[in-house]
């Protein structure tokens, strides 16, 4: 017996959101697909039809599948969540350093638009993968979507701005340690949004957040300061299903954070609706 999908999610938000809105972050687990054997946990189920029902009841439009590290490798269930979600959905790939011109070609047609850089534990791709992967994918448009403790951008940044890529970071830049926005790291990640190459995605408050629910005070002060500085620059995810969070986040909870952190309309449709139509390739 399959058990219980708790969508975590009310109906009430459709009609604040603009068209075209999306959620730059989420993870499909179905049944049937093998964990690989550097997963790091055993993942909650979260099949495609129960994240459709999050995504109408929030009233978003289009959506990034992003591959889980509990996969590894296996971009199979992400692929085909891609090809159930349709036209607005893009994804995100876990790419051996290896793989052929004729896969990238693949997972290309597939809606694929990124490699996955987890440096955390459970991530399959190294430091020493990056540079070769990001001018591998170089030449299909992709970028690269990057995770790690965000206390150590200071002595990353310049690598990180050489990229011959794109840069989309992870969850507020998921600073371990807690920071404020004076913090050298902070300052450090400010220093390559600037470069008007590199994107952060305004998610997941409760992975770095050492204040808690419902506010995430701490991480929310970030969050806005981002929104305010880089308003090209922001992306907003849900980061559904919240892997490894017990208890789960509320969805709708999540996605009203974002109107404390953007309190503008035009800054929530262009943190919605254009930057990501813009980096991910939707057309309108």
């Amino acid at each position: 017996m399959q058990p219980h999908m708790n969508t975590s999610a009310k109906p009430s938000s459709p009609a604040r959101l603009p068209s075209g809105a999306c959620d730059c972050h989420i993870h499909i687990y179905e049944p049937g697909y093998a964990l690989a054997p550097t997963a790091t946990f055993v993942p909650p189920p979260a099949p495609v039809k129960a994240y459709q029902q999050v995504q109408q009841a929030l009233g978003l439009s289009r959506v990034i599948v992003v591959q889980p590290t509990g996969y590894g490798f296996d971009n199979a269930c992400t692929v085909a969540a891609l090809k159930t979600l349709g036209a607005q959905a893009r994804g995100i790939a876990v790419v051996k350093p290896d793989i052929s011109e004729e896969e990238l070609q693949q997972l290309h047609q597939a809606g694929i638009r990124g490699v996955r850089f987890m440096m955390l534990p459970g991530g399959a791709l190294g430091w020493d993968q990056l540079e070769p992967l990001a001018a591998r994918v170089r030449p299909l448009g992709w970028h690269i979507n990057f995770q790690m403790d965000g206390c150590n951008f200071p002595q990353h940044e310049a690598r990180l701005r050489a990229l011959p890529t794109p840069l989309v970071i992870d969850h507020i830049g998921k600073f371990l340690s807690p920071v404020t926005t004076a913090h050298a790291a902070f300052r450090a990640m400010g220093t390559l949004l600037e470069s008007g190459r590199v994107w952060i995605k305004l998610s997941a408050p409760y992975e770095s957040s050492h204040v808690g629910p419902p506010a995430y005070g701490d991480i929310a002060a970030l969050a806005s300061a981002l929104a305010r500085d880089f308003p090209e620059r922001c992306l907003w995810a849900s980061n559904w299903p919240h892997p490894n969070r017990v208890p789960r986040p509320d969805d709708q909870a999540m996605l009203d954070l974002l109107s404390g952190w953007a309190p503008d309309a035009a800054l929530r449709q262009r943190i919605l609706v254009d930057n990501p139509q813009s980096l991910y390739g939707f057309e309108d």
